[in-house]
């Protein structure tokens, strides 16, 4: 006796069920894969020992962490000379991890000659030479980096950075805490004009990158705060050459309006100050995310799939 072969409908239907198990853990599988941890380092420094320093990089260093971000490599009060560059540039190369140095308004923006003038450009060129030289991280294990200055039009800018890790893309943007080193006295602010325009070039590749490889987020750290999630100042504090002169305005606006466009998570991270007794912790408005950590030694953990995609947890634990 011979029975009726199945429907066309049905035997799709069957392989559906059957392949649906192994479609939802290959999805798990990647979501796995792609989880990872990273650490930050806040500015550490007090000017008198880097105990605390090491420490944080001893932290971070024996950690599973896919890369660390330091925020800065001495105090003002500190020298600004070759010898105590090239001194922490050694101790940050027999970190374990990946590390990127992030530059912070106190290792180049207050530096002055014997003469007592401003050197501020010529040691954030030294820097860039010694911290930023390469195409790969600093570290006993190296990262691969893309740095802006590969671009022609900004081959000085070697301290901006991005890699990515899993489906996220992270990248560092030279933003000093002090205003974005904006001087008020008119005439003295080439170094940031020009910065700014790199900035602006940099952030706009980085969102099409993202954009263009469908990534989940986007994670961008500075020294300085951008306030990402305030409402735009009013127009006659923006006034150039006002001491209400906000330097980071511009770069705001930018991130606010680009992470607008981003169907991901945007998370920028800096080292602004807490409040006494504050914590690091992340605070969303809508898809746009602002961490700030202070001094501290953080680690944050990335889940795909998960709730959260990104979790804070104190380094020192």
């Amino acid at each position: 006796m011979r029975f009726p072969s199945a429907s066309p409908l049905l035997a799709a239907a069957l392989c559906a069920a059957l392949c649906l198990p192994a479609v939802a853990g290959a999805r798990d599988d990647a979501r796995e894969a792609n989880a990872h941890h990273f650490g930050v380092i806040g500015h550490s420094f007090d000017g008198k020992s880097d105990k605390r320093f090491r420490k944080a990089l001893d932290d971070t260093s024996d950690r599973s962490n896919a890369f660390v971000v330091l925020t800065g490599i001495k105090h003002a009060s500190e020298p600004c000379g070759d010898r105590l560059y090239e001194t922490r540039r050694d101790l940050v190369e027999r970190v374990k991890r990946p590390t990127i140095v992030l530059p912070a308004g106190s290792d180049w923006t207050a530096c002055r000659n014997s003469a007592g003038r401003t050197n501020a450009v010529e040691r954030l060129n030294r820097l860039r030479e010694l911290f930023h030289g390469e195409p790969a991280s600093l570290g006993v294990k190296k990262l691969p980096l893309t740095r802006l200055s590969m671009s022609p039009r900004f081959r000085a800018y070697a301290e901006n950075a991005h890699w990515t890790v899993g489906k996220v893309l992270y990248a560092s943007v030279n933003l000093p805490a002090n205003n974005n080193h904006y001087l008020a006295a008119a005439g003295r602010n080439s170094e940031y004009e020009d910065r700014q325009v790199a900035t602006r070039f940099w952030l706009n590749r980085l969102f099409t990158l993202a954009r263009g490889d469908k990534l989940d987020a986007i994670v961008l750290f500075s020294e300085g705060d951008l306030k990402p999630l305030t409402d735009p100042v009013a127009p006659s504090l923006l006034r150039r050459g006002s001491p209400l002169f906000d330097g980071f305005a511009a770069t705001r606006k930018q991130v606010q309006a680009l992470a607008g466009k981003f169907d991901g998570k945007v998370l920028l991270v800096d080292s602004a100050a807490l409040g006494k007794g504050k914590k690091p912790e992340i605070e969303w408005r809508g898809n746009l995310g602002h961490l700030s950590v202070d001094d501290q030694a953080v680690e944050v953990e990335v889940k795909p799939g998960a709730k959260a995609l990104f979790v804070v947890k104190d380094a020192a634990d």
